[in-house]
């Protein structure tokens, strides 16, 4: 090779990177902030990703995604949002509970938020309502931190000698209290009692659990939170240990052990979450864009579970779930 030509290639070699980069810069850039970790959602992560990539993006490859976790720590949030802000991003994509949510909405009225979020965004001040939301910020409601009373229902049908019903609530999760509530009022108007337990941590889940054994509870209905989905192992276990016929918010639970589930598929709430932050790369404003309510909600029934803590499945249950695990 020529020495001159020898100099050109260096030269060359040495833009390639700050082309690179540029081309990387020039990627949209959207925000991802979520009360737990990365390591405890991979499915809704993936299902994040599939909704994006129905509209053609990919991250790495025509997006960039600048993720932060609070790792069960909700008074880091508002610091967590202001990071994403303060780098500018096109949108915020919000899971594991309206707090996250509630955390970009109080650092920005400008950039775009769409949310994934179980409880009622109208009552949580997400949104102005559910088909006009306003403001930059709409989502996906799976509603099921408001399920607690048909749970209470289907447990009652699932276990009907039953008098006395536990509930698990985590006490730092500001939904908690809507399902204590719901509850309460739900076994008034059935004639029962409810005994409620708080748990925030891996001793107090097993301390919460030892208590409603201690009280002889007929049966448990655990509240919808991602803590407790990260604790999914260790609350079955406890439920196996002590006998307690228990009903959960997802499939997940019920396919893992748990008894029984009742509620609307999270992992594609978080696809539609994606869907839309997708449309509003393209040019859709959050105000317009209807907060997605599920359209269905499953039964999960685990026979062999069902089986093992010595219940009957009704025949009304039986053709009432949409899916039976045996």
């Amino acid at each position: 090779m020529k020495q001159r030509e020898f100099i050109v290639g260096l030269a060359g070699a040495a833009t390639w990177p700050l082309a690179a980069r540029a081309q990387q810069q020039a990627l949209p850039l959207i925000g991802f902030l979520h009360t737990q970790s990365a390591e405890q959602f991979p499915e809704f992560l993936d299902a994040f990703r599939r909704g994006l990539g129905e509209s053609g993006f990919v991250e790495h490859r025509n997006l960039a995604i600048d993720y932060r976790w609070a790792k069960g720590n909700y008074d880091l949030l508002p610091s967590l949002a202001a990071e994403l802000i303060r780098r500018q991003v096109a949108v915020i994509a919000t899971g594991g509970g309206a707090v996250s949510a509630q955390a970009a909405k109080a650092g920005t009225s400008s950039i775009p938020i769409v949310f994934v979020s179980g409880g009622d965004p109208i009552q949580l001040g997400l949104v102005a309502s559910l088909n006009r939301p306003g403001g930059n910020v709409t989502g996906v409601s799976p509603f099921v931190n408001v399920l607690g009373a048909k749970r209470l229902e289907l447990l009652q049908d699932l276990v009907p000698s039953a008098k006395d019903f536990g509930v698990v609530l985590n006490p730092r999760h500001p939904e908690g209290q809507k399902t204590a509530d719901d509850v309460l009022a739900a076994a008034r108007s059935l004639g029962r009692s409810v005994y409620v337990v708080t748990a925030a941590s891996d001793r107090e889940i097993d301390e919460a659990f030892a208590e409603l054994a201690k009280r002889r509870v007929g049966a448990v209905l655990v509240a919808t939170d991602p803590f407790f989905t990260t604790k999914r192992d260790q609350i079955l276990a406890l439920t196996m240990r002590y006998s307690l016929p228990a009903i959960y918010d997802t499939r997940e639970y019920a396919v893992a052990g748990g008894l029984m589930s009742y509620g609307s598929s999270i992992p594609d709430a978080y696809r539609l979450m994606g869907v839309y932050v997708a449309k509003i790369l393209k040019g859709a404003v959050p105000a317009d864009l209807p907060v997605e309510q599920p359209t269905k909600f499953e039964l999960v029934i685990n026979l062999k579970t069902a089986k093992a803590l010595g219940l009957s499945v009704t025949d009304k249950l039986l053709v009432a779930a949409d899916e039976l695990i045996e």
